[in-house]
């Protein structure tokens, strides 16, 4: 792919998300949490690959082998559910998450950048105050365990906790670049 196919692909997916018009953060931090979100897409993406592996393998075993694969559909399940806890900040800081954008493309940098540090400091509130109910919940998995596959439901709940841990922290971040994105902006309408 050509850079100037890079170029109109980038600019086409700004034009769709206008609060994506709020610079992220740049350097040797920004570097570093760009790593980390690859990580986490790594993680959903190899987990969506085994979602569809183990789909496959049940379509096959439902298809020619004289016995159905029981644990297939809960495995898939639980993998589903991990795609997206390991996911969902990324999708946050990205502003891939459904939101309705009637007026933001009216909007200046400035107002931009306090609409999307008001909506990730309201949406940090509500990570930090369900978090402790995630771990709550998450903890009524050490006496039970999945019907096929024996697996600790510890596990599988405390998707919950990653979750909202991962909506937490990414909602600070966003918090945070939205008010650098002010600053930058007032600072840069003051010299003009």
């Amino acid at each position: 792919m050509s850079s100037d196919q890079k170029t109109l692909e980038k600019e086409a997916l700004e034009s769709l998300a206008s609060m994506s018009a709020v610079p992220k953060i740049e350097g040797p931090i920004g570097r570093m949490i760009g790593w980390v979100d690859k990580c986490f897409l790594t993680l959903a993406v190899v987990a969506l690959v085994a979602i569809a592996a183990t789909v496959l393998l049940q379509i096959c075993s439902r298809l020619f082998l004289p016995f159905s694969i029981a644990w297939t559909e809960e495995l898939s399940r639980y993998l589903f559910i991990y795609m997206v806890a390991l996911s969902v900040g990324v999708v946050l800081r990205q502003n891939r998450n459904i939101s309705v954008e009637l007026f933001h493309h009216l909007l200046g940098p400035r107002v931009q950048a306090a609409v999307q540090a008001l909506l990730c400091a309201l949406i940090g509130l509500f990570a930090f105050l369900v978090l402790p109910y995630a771990w709550q919940y998450a903890q009524n998995g050490t006496w039970q365990t999945s019907p096929t596959l024996h697996v600790p439901m510890l596990y599988i709940f405390f998707s919950t906790v990653v979750t909202f841990a991962l909506i937490l922290v990414y909602s600070l971040l966003g918090c945070l670049e939205g008010i650098i994105a002010m600053c930058r902006s007032s600072a840069s309408l003051q010299e003009s």
